[in-house]
């Protein structure tokens, strides 16, 4: 695994000062869902951790606009050549004089023209949080199911099947984005690549990425109050959508006794509502301020994913409040869960595999020792801390890459 080397210092929340404050300007197109997008929380969480530990962070984070004909329009038009956002970046990096620039999502708003706008100037490290360069859905999922049909090859297929969002414009515009954001370089000039996951980082590899370029950095949670004792429910937080597996699941609890409760909205809710057995309980949509206090309740985590995962947030939120992980053994998780140590992994949708899955952690012992060890691998990998060491020496290691350390 190629990963960022930082020492470790402890198992604490708090952060030391800098050696050498750096400034940092980062850039995010935000997703419309505001808090509720474990990628706009992951890209506040990280400036605010910068800023806690001493850096000078300025953050351009726009959001699309929606709603008229003539909004969509401009906002096609962001998302193909962003000439107006470019020239905002260049702007802020002549005056703010940043030592590097952080860039997250680009869609819709940003467009990778301002990835190209930086480079020119400074040093750019860049989070692949999913796979957006790779599949204009950003997923590789079709259909509710695993496809790699664009991965290494023209967004052709993408457009085609009208994988961004089931919209046939919207995914021509994507792919269009891609294509000629390829074709111009618009990526050549970033130092430096942060993968959440090993598993990502692969699979841009698989695409010809170059390996040297991309290092593996996963996300962070903050400390959260931990569970005391077994738990009682088991727990599913996330999108009701058939990728992410909870039909399967939800077939196999026909024959399980434990409670589930379920929090989440998406276009499977309905359906999956008619089809749960009578321990199972809806919550609908919960804001992030009350997912601590559902996890501290539970037993164990459930997330029954068929498709890549990169690193869900969720995994090490629960980790941080001591509680065991269930997960499908496939893409990111299958390195995020260590099986028999912080949780279980089971086979994609092997109901066999979930029921004896889910028999091990309704025996208290082993819910307290998978718990443990949880939190344990929250303190030792995905704290504040380790995340503050991480992300400060890829930005070391991307000023070197220009001469600027």
């Amino acid at each position: 695994m190629a990963a960022i080397a930082a020492p470790a210092r402890g198992s604490g929340s708090g952060v030391r000062a800098p050696d050498r404050p750096l400034r940092v300007l980062i850039l995010h197109s935000r997703y419309l869902s505001g808090d509720l997008s474990g990628e706009n929380r992951v890209v506040a969480d990280e400036a605010r951790l910068l800023a806690e530990a001493g850096h000078a962070v300025s953050t351009l984070s726009p959001e699309p606009e929606v709603g008229s004909p003539l909004e969509r329009v401009r906002t096609a038009g962001r998302a193909l050549w962003a000439s107006a956002a470019a020239a905002d970046v260049r702007r802020t990096v002549a005056e703010w004089r940043p030592d590097v620039v952080h860039v997250h999502n680009v869609f819709p708003t940003l467009s990778p023209l301002v990835v190209r706008e930086a480079a020119r100037h400074v040093p750019v490290v860049l989070t692949l949080h999913n796979y957006r360069q790779l599949c204009i859905a950003g997923t590789l999922v079709r259909d509710g199911r695993i496809c790699e049909s664009c991965v290494g090859r023209s967004p052709a297929q993408g457009v085609l099947h009208a994988c961004y969002r089931g919209d046939p414009l919207a995914s021509l515009v994507v792919g269009t984005s891609i294509a000629l954001h390829r074709a111009a370089g618009s990526y050549a000039g970033v130092a430096l690549y942060l993968a959440v996951s090993e598993f990502v980082r692969s699979k841009h590899v698989e695409a010809g990425f170059p390996a040297r370029a991309i290092l593996v950095k996963p996300n962070f949670a903050w400390p959260a109050a931990r569970r005391t004792g077994p738990g009682g429910y088991f727990l599913f937080l996330g999108r009701l959508a058939r990728e992410k597996g909870l039909g399967d699941l939800l077939a196999a609890w026909r024959t399980i006794e434990a409670p589930l409760v379920v929090a989440g909205d998406g276009p499977q809710r309905l359906e999956l509502e008619a089809a749960a057995p009578r321990n199972v309980g809806f919550r609908g949509s919960v804001s992030p301020d009350e997912v601590p206090g559902l996890l501290r309740g539970a037993r164990a985590l459930v997330v029954p994913s068929r498709w890549y995962e990169g690193a869900p947030r969720v995994v090490i939120e629960a980790y941080a409040a001591g509680v065991p992980v269930i997960a499908s053994r496939l893409g990111g998780l299958a390195q995020t869960v260590d099986d028999g140590v912080s949780g279980v992994l089971v086979a994609p949708g092997d109901a066999g595999g979930w029921r004896r899955a889910v028999g091990r952690l309704e025996d208290d012992d082993e819910a307290r020792r998978l718990g443990d060890g949880a939190r344990r691998l929250w303190r030792e990998r995905y704290s504040p801390e380790r995340a503050l060491d991480a992300t400060v020496a890829a930005y070391h290691t991307a000023l070197a890459a220009r001469g600027r350390a």
